[in-house]
């Protein structure tokens, strides 16, 4: 409950400062809470952290809003935010995990450069959040699994850090982890 209610107020937030134009803020939303993800370890909030960052990263390239399919991505941006928002204000995790998964996925529909661009955003993302979830002590075997990337795209990005002799946490077990990954992306 109160894990569904952290992720409720992010959300609230990334979608005010997107009414704002506020992208740096976005950002800082998602580095705040991937403090707390390294915790918890909830795949709901790695996620989430994910896709804020990612946001964030979009929104601040304000060239990209004059590229071809910018309309689509925004507008599937903020109907599916405003989707997972009331689902998660009624309870419906499993459904806001879809209205996640349609964001990520809508870059997927986006044709030419604007929707190679994006990909590449998230897929640095993903790097990205799980080196932070790395300093915070996860492992990286657990941090790569936990996002989805895989450990030599994490471990390439480490060897470039001065992080050493991180501390083990233990994560979810793998089943639950494959059924939350396949409600968001299914």
């Amino acid at each position: 409950m109160e894990e569904r209610e952290n992720i409720l107020s992010i959300l609230k937030g990334v979608r005010r400062f997107i009414q704002e134009d506020n992208p740096h803020e976005i950002k800082e939303l998602s580095n705040r809470v991937v403090s707390q993800a390294a915790i918890t370890q909830n795949p709901d909030t790695i996620v989430v952290a994910v896709l804020v960052y990612s946001i964030g990263k979009v929104l601040e390239r304000e060239y990209y809003r004059k590229m071809h399919g910018w309309d689509l991505f925004y507008s599937s941006v903020t109907k599916n935010l405003n989707s997972s928002i009331k689902a998660l204000e009624r309870g419906e995790i499993d459904k806001a995990r879809v209205y996640y998964g349609r964001i990520r996925n809508s870059i997927n529909s986006i044709e030419g450069n604007l929707g190679i661009y994006i990909k590449d955003i998230f897929r640095k993302a993903e790097i990205n959040k799980a080196f932070k979830l790395y300093e915070h002590g996860l492992s990286s075997e657990q941090t790569a699994n936990l996002l989805g990337i895989s450990l030599w795209d994490l471990s390439s990005y480490i060897g470039q850090s001065h992080i050493s002799n991180a501390k083990h946490a233990i994560s979810l077990p793998i089943k639950k982890r494959i059924k939350i990954a396949e409600d968001i992306f299914g």
